[in-house]
């Protein structure tokens, strides 16, 4: 899978020598430390790519895990090494932020089934020496959150001051709250849901029919063939895209403006700003993602279900929990409406939970939690600075 030397190295090069060996830090667990997954196979060898900032204090107690959404990555805070842009969240971690790595050592993982170094369809498979591709068994959200909880283990460090991510993300809070609730102190799940709707369902088998109907799929072993189902992965991330804004974001932004033109065509061009806008985020988009790790990452949060995980009682996931919750939602968030948060709420509250509850006014849909909203990073800091003094940790501002 290495570039053509005779020519320059293109993004796509690039991101398929990171779904392999990566920039960034690498955790390789061997045949014999296999990863159980829900699906009722072990998978084996399998490795976890992670990006770490600041640094571990030395009784290992002030560790956060950010855990990213969809279509992120392991870089939170630093530059990605295919885009060449800034972390997805350099706003909230990072010396002086919210989530200050002068204070906090933050780990980020790219997820299980992602295509940036952690075991995915574009890995190579040990028994083929070929990519995976759909041979890779289907990964789900505690399948993610095991993988973390390995390579938190692998760091040395038993307990974990906090676990924050938003969208998916937030679905590996919640998750990491119900699966390990001895080894989280704190968890802050944003715009996120303990399961999938059947409207985001939806929303997903639109964009995985979109990929798998683009012929150069080749039923999933595209790689192998040397092609790229841009056209049906572009598609994909168009529809989705469409989802994480707000019509009164799209309204503002957009309107009905024409792109660069006076009058309509009366064709198919992109007559409209919005259309012009959905076409780059889809071409720029796969660039940087794997046609089948987008397969892979949009099941894995259609399986997610974290009742059914506990007898069909929300509850139950965390029943005698000690962790300290902070679950945020955004007003005009439609994907995660604020009506899933209060439905984690009240399940936190039966059980008794410490667990404070904010939603956020803000027109931006639910990219929210990735934009500058003020008063996220507000109750984001507060509520970091609370947990540490409950555990003796010094705050922000504050000397050890």
């Amino acid at each position: 899978m290495s570039a053509d030397t005779s020519r320059p190295a293109t993004p796509e090069d690039l991101k398929a020598s990171e779904a392999v060996s990566p920039s960034s830090k690498l955790a390789r667990f061997p045949a014999e430390e296999p990863l159980e997954l829900d699906a009722g196979v072990k998978l084996g060898p399998w490795q976890i790519a992670y990006e770490t900032y600041g640094e571990l204090n030395a009784d290992k107690s002030n560790a956060v895990i950010v855990c990213h959404a969809l279509t992120g990555d392991q870089y939170v805070a630093s530059t990605n090494p295919v885009t060449g842009k800034p972390g997805w969240w350099s706003q909230m971690v990072g010396p002086g932020k919210p989530v200050d790595t002068n204070h906090y050592f933050v780990i980020c993982s790219n997820v299980l089934g992602g295509c940036l170094g952690t075991t995915g369809p574009a890995s190579i498979n040990p028994e083929t020496g070929q990519p995976y591709g759909l041979a890779l068994p289907v990964i789900t959200i505690r399948d993610m959150v095991r993988a973390q909880a390995r390579l938190v283990d692998h760091l040395g460090i038993d307990t974990l001051f906090a676990v924050i991510g938003g969208s998916m993300g937030g679905m590996q809070v919640l998750q990491w709250a119900a699966s390990y609730p001895e080894r989280v102190f704190s968890a802050v799940p944003i715009a996120a849901a303990a399961r999938h709707t059947s409207q985001n369902i939806a929303f997903h088998e639109v964009g995985r029919q979109a990929i798998m109907a683009d012929p150069n799929w080749c039923a999933g072993s595209y790689l192998q063939e040397g092609q790229r189902p841009t056209k049906g992965l572009a598609v994909a991330r168009m529809a989705a895209h469409v989802t994480y804004m707000s019509d009164e974001s799209l309204h503002q932004k957009f309107g009905r403006n024409l792109q660069d033109r006076d009058n309509v065509t009366f064709g198919f061009d992109a007559d409209f700003q919005i259309e012009s806008y959905l076409r780059h985020q889809g071409m720029t988009f796969v660039d940087r993602f794997d046609a089948n790790s987008y397969l892979y990452v949009t099941r894995a949060m259609d399986y997610f279900d974290l009742a059914h995980q506990f007898g069909g009682s929300l509850a139950n996931a965390f029943k005698g929990t000690k962790t300290r919750f902070c679950v945020m939602s955004f007003t005009s968030d439609w994907l995660f409406p604020t009506s899933e948060s209060r439905r984690v709420v009240k399940a936190l509250n039966a059980a008794a939970a410490n667990v404070s509850f904010v939603e956020i006014e803000s027109d931006r849909g639910h990219d929210s939690f990735l934009l500058d909203v003020p008063e996220m990073f507000q109750t984001i800091s507060g509520f970091v600075t609370g947990a540490a003094h409950a555990r003796g940790l010094p705050a922000p501002g504050e000397e050890a």
